[in-house]
């Protein structure tokens, strides 16, 4: 049967959408002012780090204006974000903070290995410390980081682009700290090694965290289905639980943004059954029992209308050889 136009639900986001309306522009904000504090102090810790030589507080500077391009990045995509969809952008500029979020954790990445290959060098050619300045730069910057985090954590932390965000604060947070505990054994012990031992464990710290990041904005990408999801249960459940549905297949979930679910589907209606009763049905079922608020569904009746393909071949055998019905196929 061709597609019911009348079955899709126009809006990606549902009833839902002026929910996250809002909470894009309360983190919009938080974000630039988080950017804005970043920026600003990263000249002084910057300048701090060379007088003093210490490579904890230019590994943390070196942190905080990377964050501060990254925030920069994330406040420019929760911009995009609001803009409405295009003729050529069907979706709307949604997936633009996923992409920052990506790009947010590849950048953690080379910032923690350039931090490493200095402290390797600092290892073999120690250098004096100056740990009283230090010390004053360190606290200074914690002050700052700890102001910048709490702006940020007030956001929506469902959202990557705020997690990719509240992680490079996180990040500029730990160096600051550790720039702290450096700058005390140096001044009680002269041990000058210190700065950059603390400097590879923040780190190392931070990575973990980073590639969390990447994995699930690949995730979302790749329109992988969502951690909270299981597609073939979803489909399992509709065929249970709506009336007149005999079978679904072709089924397709993913999320636009990391917060926004869809899917599409094919379902097979026993004959007599309201085409657009049963897709309401379906609809309204994926809206209130999976978070699904956006949702194609195509009525059938009968043969696939894409059963010519492969895939859909080997489905038909199955059944007419009597296949267990778990071994139903998914698209």
């Amino acid at each position: 049967m061709a597609h019911d136009h009348a079955s899709h639900d126009h809006g990606p986001a549902g009833h839902s959408h002026g929910a996250s309306h809002v909470h894009g522009s309360t983190d919009k904000k938080r974000v630039l002012i988080a950017a804005c504090l970043t920026g600003g102090f990263m000249v002084a810790e910057a300048l701090g780090g060379l007088l003093t030589g210490s490579l904890a507080l230019l590994a943390d500077a070196g942190h905080m204006l990377a964050d501060s391009i990254a925030l920069g990045l994330a406040w420019y995509a929760f911009h995009l974000a609001g803009r409405p969809a295009t003729g050529r952008l069907t979706y709307g500029f949604a997936r633009v903070k996923t992409l920052v979020a990506y790009t947010n954790g590849i950048a953690i990445f080379v910032i923690a290995l350039w931090i490493v290959y200095e402290a390797w060098g600092r290892l073999m050619h120690p250098s004096p410390v100056l740990g009283g300045p230090m010390l004053a730069v360190a606290v200074a910057g914690l002050l700052v980081n700890i102001a910048s985090f709490f702006v940020l954590h007030g956001g929506d932390r469902e959202s990557l682009n705020m997690r990719g965000a509240i992680l490079h604060v996180l990040g500029d947070l730990l160096g600051s700290a550790a720039a702290i505990a450096a700058a005390l054994i140096i001044l009680a012990t002269g041990w000058t090694p210190i700065d950059p031992i603390l400097s590879v464990l923040v780190s190392l710290l931070i990575l973990s965290t980073a590639w969390s990041l990447m994995r699930e904005a690949a995730h979302v990408l790749l329109e992988g289905v969502p951690a909270s999801l299981d597609r073939d249960v979803i489909a399992k459940d509709i065929e249970g639980a709506v009336k007149g549905v005999r079978e679904v297949h072709h089924m397709h979930v993913w999320s636009l943004d990391g917060t926004s679910n869809m899917a599409t589907l094919h379902a097979c209606l026993n004959d007599g059954v309201d085409p657009h009763i049963a897709v309401s049905a379906i609809k309204k079922r994926l809206a209130t029992k999976h978070g699904i608020e956006h949702a194609t569904v195509e009525p059938e009746f009968g043969q696939c209308a894409d059963s010519h393909d492969e895939h859909d071949h080997h489905h038909d055998h199955d059944h007419a050889h009597g296949a267990p019905a778990d071994r139903r196929h998914y698209h």
